[in-house]
Formats: C-alpha cells, structure tokens, sequence
C-alpha cells in the first residue's frame, strides 16, 4: 500500500529564499491554505524538508479516482 500525505500551505513565502519559493511552485501551491494529497518519496521529503516550515504536512489515504471507469 503507498503511503499518501496531505500538504497544507500554511505559512507565506515572503521573505523565504528564492529556492524555497521556487519548491513550494514546484509542490502546486498558489495560495495559502491550500491542500494537496500527494504520495510519499524520497524526493517529495527532500522538498518538504527544506520548506518545513512553511508547509503543514499530515498523513492521509489514498484519493478517490477522479473519473469512474466505464465498465
């Protein structure tokens, strides 16, 4: 079973690096309060370390399909 995170934007990237700014674009985020389920690798916890303090992170399950398939 994958392991699934919930991303919340919970801090703004004023006066953050531009690094830090350009990593919070890169995980989808345009505003805050923002919420993304995404899975967990090793890259996404590189990311997240590096602007841990301005993401919120809490384990979540799996999204739902966004599209039934047709039977």
């Amino acid at each position: 079973m994958n392991k699934w995170l919930k991303l919340t934007y919970a801090r703004s990237s004023i006066g953050a690096s531009y690094g830090q700014k350009r990593t919070v674009k890169a995980l989808g985020f345009r505003k805050l309060h923002q919420n993304r389920i995404v899975p967990d690798s090793p890259s996404l916890q590189g990311m997240l370390r590096s602007v841990s303090h301005l993401i919120r992170v809490e384990p979540a399950e799996a999204p739902a399909a966004p599209f039934p398939e047709d039977g």
